[in-house]
């Protein structure tokens, strides 16, 4: 089998788009401890939240919100999506910091491992960060609930 070899290119552009995204999604929401929901349907919602804000970045909690009326099995046993994500002002990009507790994800992974990561697992999740983004766009009913925790 052939090593897997990241395509730099292929990364920047996924963490562009998706930070051209976060930014439209986020727009007004620009304070530590600012949450924002988006909801899809009755049993799909998610939850934007602004952890941290300096000059030039953003530590973004990225999270599917347990929904009232899944089971109780469901709601023990099943992961929610959740990601944490730094928005870099200056450079436009987005970086995956934590993705399903998971932190420090590497651009690439040895195959076979331990943790069974995935050879691409980088770039697998900047994909599925901007298919999540994609989702909230198009159609969550975005900007229904700010709320802030002072």
């Amino acid at each position: 089998m052939a090593r897997y070899r990241p395509r730099l290119k292929n990364l920047l552009n996924l963490a562009e788009s998706s930070y051209m995204m976060l930014t439209r999604l986020l727009a007004g929401v620009d304070q530590a401890n600012n949450k924002l929901e988006f909801h899809i349907s009755d049993r799909l919602s998610y939850r934007l939240s602004i952890l941290e804000q300096t000059a030039y970045t953003q530590l973004v909690k990225f999270e599917q919100l347990v929904n009232e009326q899944e089971s109780l099995a469901s709601k023990v046993y099943v992961h929610k999506p959740s990601m944490v994500i730094r928005l870099y002002d200056d450079a436009r990009i987005v970086e995956v910091i934590e993705s399903q507790y998971i932190r420090q994800i590497k651009p690439r992974y040895d195959y076979p491992n331990q943790q069974m990561h995935l050879p691409d697992e980088k770039r697998q999740t900047l994909t599925f960060l901007a298919e999540w983004l994609q989702l909230c766009l198009r159609q969550g009913r975005a900007n229904a609930y700010i709320t802030t925790n002072n």
